[in-house]
């Protein structure tokens, strides 16, 4: 699945792209970054609050701070919450990890175009 702008770069051959349009693809990436994030934060509320029976505040203290690497809040007192907490975190690790690759490809193939691109100049 291509997202134009966003995971359709230009080519060797191809001048770089406008620092305006730079931006927009940046903000793209950007924007999914934080779909990624936001439902990744909906598993992991409505995982705790079926689980573990959290009020709303509680799952989003939980699963924002498993999402952002810090841990879980408060104690897991059933069996299918800890499953859920432990496998929520391997989730969350590896979608943050994917999610700030859409962020970073970006910037990283800008600085590796420029080094590249093939310049047409008559000897």
């Amino acid at each position: 699945m291509q997202i134009p702008g966003l995971t359709s770069f230009e080519r060797r051959h191809q001048r770089l792209i406008s620092h305006r349009r730079f931006a927009d693809r940046m903000l793209k990436a950007i924007g999914l970054w934080t779909i990624i994030a936001l439902v990744g934060l909906a598993i992991g509320m409505a995982g705790y609050s079926a689980f573990e029976g959290m009020s709303l505040a509680d799952s989003y203290v939980n699963a924002a701070m498993i999402l952002a690497g810090m841990g879980p809040m408060g104690e897991l007192k059933t069996t299918a919450g800890k499953i859920f907490a432990g496998s929520y975190a391997i989730f969350s690790g590896l979608l943050l990890i994917i999610a700030t690759g859409f962020v970073l490809a970006p910037i990283f193939h800008r600085i590796l175009h420029h080094f590249h691109v093939e310049t047409h100049e008559q000897d």
